[in-house]
């Protein structure tokens, strides 16, 4: 059966009271004994330093009976005992006892405190005077010689006498405001317990939901104060209701607009919440992994060990993680501890973000840094070197000398080719960017019989006989400078790794949606692992003889974004010892 609030109220208000007064006397009590022990013991202590200089007199060389003369004269009527002891535990002079009588001390643990150089104190029961005894003792030093220990005494029954006097007027204080609190605390239970109960029944509306009932108002002014604010509580409960409904819908909206994937867990790893991007990325279902482990939604070790460190330590961490479905994936995780509205711990909360691509770009930024720097170095190191053997005047040979300059001069126009393709490949790169590729109607035998006669030269040197395969009436809408650089680079590197007196064929035609232009040479060709990479800045299969050849690296590179900014591609397919054969596919949207 429930009891009123007045009989809860009441008995606590009381023994809180009685608690309280307990607590208050006890500490009171604690702390004037513990203010007349110590006043007691620095009053012994000064005692002892006031004999200190007389004592030691007379214990070197020892005059027994005169310091115990000494020790009765001081202490004369006075309830100080003062006793002077050897450093082997004999007594030697006492202002109460005869020494004779008194037996040894070394156990007393005062004198051993003093023994190693300290001032001791203990409180304990004398049998010599039948009474506790509070002892001081401190060392005696004649040079840097131990000569003894001087103990000061007085009984405790007086501090324990006034004590208890204390006590009682604490005890008869404590009654008194006990009766008084019991009397005041029956009528505040009295005064706090009507109304609320007049209330009660009106806030069971608001339990219930019906907020739009309203509280009569009391005539306390407090009880009166609160009933208006629990119906104004009411409106805005109302209105916080409405706004908490908009915001979760707004976050629910948030989370799934997200690219990046997250997921709130709890301390136990169980998935609390999963945004639509993280389901996507892991092939999950929302409502299905609700409630599981995170674990079963992301299966890989390295996220395990980080998700265990963030729970178990409360650190925020970050790091990437390579995960394997559906092939090869490399997911940026940042884990961070889910708090509550009081800064407690509940959870933790994964924001996952898929940054293959990102980390691909940035392997592959590295890679270029490297091999600018090296294509440039080499050059310039050739220059640096030759300039200074010129430049210190020793060479007399006319012909040495302008062997020397004719290898500057290379070097510099291979230079010169590596920044002038570097900046034709940012051109390309940039229009096709903001789509300013210069589109007009060209006919594709035209393009590539010019890039034909362009590299008539090399191939003439060679021995190379390039045949075209291109119908008359065949044409599209193209940037015809970038299509015949793309051509020329194609058909420049043909005949660099063709052998001579050998044939390179180029094939234009219509294909399914596409036009195709093929140049297929005779070449050395190149090994398969070398294909996916071969349309990479700089990238050479067999640097030494790239560089014997004077290729700067950035030909194919320069046809991929050509092709790429044409809407197209470029593929190659080869065999060593048989032969290459590189393709730009280009679409037809673009050739009507």
């Amino acid at each position: 059966m429930k009891k009123r609030l007045i009989y809860k109220l009441f008995p606590s208000y009381l023994v809180i009271t009685l608690l309280s007064l307990f607590a208050v006397s006890w500490y009171a009590l604690s702390f004037t004994r513990q203010f007349y022990l110590e006043r007691t013991r620095a009053d012994l202590e000064v005692s002892g330093r006031m004999l200190e200089k007389q004592v030691r007199h007379l214990l070197v060389p020892l005059d027994a009976a005169a310091l115990d003369q000494l020790c009765k004269d001081v202490a004369g009527e006075t309830v100080t005992r003062v006793t002077v002891i050897l450093p082997d535990g004999r007594v030697v002079a006492d202002s109460d006892e005869s020494p004779d009588n008194m037996a040894n001390h070394l156990d007393r643990e005062e004198i051993r405190d003093a023994f190693r150089g300290n001032v001791g104190m203990r409180i304990r029961y004398s049998d010599t005077l039948q009474r506790n005894m509070m002892y001081v003792a401190m060392p005696l030093y004649v040079g840097e010689k131990l000569a003894g220990v001087l103990r000061t005494s007085i009984p405790v029954t007086a501090i324990d006498e006034r004590i208890g006097s204390i006590r009682f007027r604490i005890a008869i204080g404590a009654l008194l405001v006990a009766l008084m609190a019991s009397v005041v605390s029956w009528y505040v239970s009295k005064r706090i317990t009507a109304p609320i109960e007049r209330m009660r029944e009106g806030a069971r509306h608001f339990a219930e939901g019906d907020l739009a009932h309203r509280l009569l108002l009391p005539q306390t002014r407090e009880f009166s104060g609160l009933a208006e604010t629990m119906n104004q509580m009411a409106v805005q409960l109302q209105q916080r209701l409405e706004e908490i409904t908009n915001q979760r819908r707004t976050t629910e909206a948030v989370l799934s607009s997200m690219r990046e994937g997250v997921i709130a867990t709890d301390l136990d790893q169980r998935v609390i919440s999963i945004n639509p991007a993280a389901a996507r990325m892991f092939n999950a279902s929302m409502p299905a992994v609700t409630g599981r482990s995170v674990l079963e939604v992301i299966r890989n070790h390295d996220f395990q060990t980080l998700m265990d460190r963030c729970l178990a330590t409360g650190e925020t961490l970050e790091g990437d993680i390579v995960y394997h479905q559906n092939g090869e994936r490399t997911i940026n995780v940042v884990l961070t501890p889910l708090m509550d509205v009081a800064s407690k711990r509940i959870g933790g909360l994964v924001v996952i973000n898929d940054v293959s691509q990102l980390r691909r770009l940035e392997n592959m930024r590295r890679d270029f840094a490297a091999s600018v720097s090296h294509e440039i170095k080499t050059p310039l190191t050739a220059i640096k070197g030759f300039v200074e053997t010129l430049s210190t005047g020793t060479l007399e040979d006319r012909e040495e000398t302008r062997r020397f300059l004719d290898i500057i001069e290379k070097h510099v126009n291979r230079l010169a080719a590596i920044i002038e393709e570097l900046m034709q490949l940012s051109r390309i790169e940039r229009d096709d960017e903001i789509q300013q590729i210069g589109m007009e109607h060209c006919r594709i035998a035209d393009v590539l019989n010019t890039a034909i006669h362009l590299c008539k030269e090399a191939s003439q040197e060679k021995g190379i006989a390039v045949r075209l395969s291109c119908e008359a009436d065949l044409s599209g809408y193209f940037d015809a400078t970038l299509l015949e650089q793309a051509a020329v680079n194609l058909l420049d590197n043909a005949i660099k790794y063709s052998p001579e007196d050998s044939v390179i064929l180029i094939e234009a035609l219509k294909s399914t949606g596409e036009i195709e232009i093929r140049f297929k040479d005779q070449g050395i060709g190149i090994a398969k692992k070398h294909l996916s990479r071969l349309f990479e800045r700089f990238y050479r299969v067999d640097k030494a003889r790239s560089r014997k050849l004077g290729g700067t690296g950035l030909g194919l590179a320069i046809v991929k974004h050509i092709a790429q900014a044409h809407g197209g591609t470029i593929t190659v397919e080869s065999e060593l010892e048989r032969g290459s054969t590189f393709t730009l596919h280009l679409p037809l949207s673009d050739a009507t």
